[in-house]
C-alpha cells in the first residue's frame, strides 16, 4: 500500500455528511491578489463568502500566480465575512520536508496572523502541493477543525475531517463546465458538501488559476443549484457531531 493511500485511509476523523440542504464552499489557495479582488467580486454578486488559505510568508511576493495579496487584502477579506485558513507560513510540501519543519511552519503562520489581526486564529487548513502525510494528519487534527485536500470530488456519506475532498478549478486540472455541472448536480441530489479550490482569477490566468469567465460560470451555477455558499469553517460547523466511532490510528 502506497504512502498516499495510507494517508487517505488512516488517521481519519470520520463524520457523517447529514445536511438539510447542499453546501458549496469556495476556497483559494495561496491567496493571490486576484483571488481577493476579482474572485471576491464575483462571489459578492451571489452573496457568497470564501475561505482564503494563506501562507503569510508569501504576502506581497510576485509569484507564478501573480502578486500574492497583502495585509490589506487579509483585513478587507475578514471585514467582508470571508474566512482565513492556514496554508503553512512557508508554503511547504509535507512530502518533501520533515514533519517537524512542516508543523513549525504551521505554528509560525498562526503567530504571523496574530500580528496582523490580533486575537484571530486559523480554524481550517489546506495542504499545499502534494497533500497529506500520515504523521502530519495526526498533528494537524489537534490544531484545526478540519483539513482540506483534493481528489476532484465532493464530500458525501462519511467524510474525513482530517482530509476533506475538494475539486480544483485550475487549468492544470483540465476540467470543463460539464464536469462542474455534473458535480454540483450530484452534490444537490445527495445534499453533500462540495469544496471548490482556485488560485488566481484573471482574464489570462496562470496554469494553476482559472479565467474570470469560467469562475463566474461556476459560481453562478452553484448559486442556482440552491446550495448554501459558505466558507469551509462555517460548513464544517454544520456537520453532525461527535466523530463517528474511534479515531483510526
Amino acid at each position: 500500500m502506497g504512502r498516499r493511500t495510507l494517508a487517505s485511509r488512516l488517521r481519519r476523523r470520520s463524520v457523517r455528511i447529514d445536511l438539510p440542504a447542499p453546501v458549496i464552499s469556495f476556497s483559494f489557495d495561496d491567496a493571490p491578489r486576484t483571488a481577493f479582488e476579482t474572485g471576491g467580486e464575483v462571489l459578492s454578486k451571489h452573496g457568497a463568502r470564501a475561505t482564503y488559505f494563506v501562507s503569510i510568508g508569501l504576502l506581497g511576493q510576485q509569484t507564478e500566480l501573480g502578486q500574492i495579496g497583502g495585509r490589506f487584502n487579509l483585513e478587507r477579506a475578514v471585514e467582508s465575512g470571508h474566512e482565513l485558513g492556514c496554508h503553512t507560513f512557508d508554503h511547504l510540501d509535507a512530502w518533501h520536508c520533515s514533519r517537524r519543519r512542516f508543523i513549525a511552519s504551521v505554528d509560525a503562520n498562526q503567530r504571523a496572523l496574530d500580528q496582523i489581526l490580533s486575537g484571530r486564529s486559523f480554524r481550517t487548513f489546506a495542504y499545499p502541493k502534494s497533500g497529506a502525510r500520515l504523521g502530519v494528519k495526526a498533528d494537524l487534527e489537534k490544531r484545526f477543525t478540519c483539513c482540506r485536500g483534493g481528489g476532484q470530488t465532493l464530500n458525501a456519506g462519511i467524510a474525513d475531517l482530517n482530509l476533506l475532498a475538494a475539486c480544483f478549478l485550475d487549468r492544470y486540472a483540465k476540467i470543463d463546465m460539464g464536469y462542474v455541472r455534473d458535480l454540483i448536480d450530484k452534490n444537490t441530489q445527495c445534499r453533500g458538501w462540495l469544496i471548490f479550490v482556485a488560485h488566481d482569477i484573471s482574464l489570462e490566468a496562470s496554469p494553476f488559476g482559472c479565467s474570470t469567465r469560467f469562475f463566474a460560470d461556476v459560481v453562478r451555477y452553484a448559486a442556482e443549484s440552491g446550495a448554501r455558499l459558505i466558507p469551509v469553517g462555517q460548513a464544517c460547523d454544520l456537520l453532525a457531531q461527535p466523530v463517528i466511532g474511534p479515531r483510526q490510528i
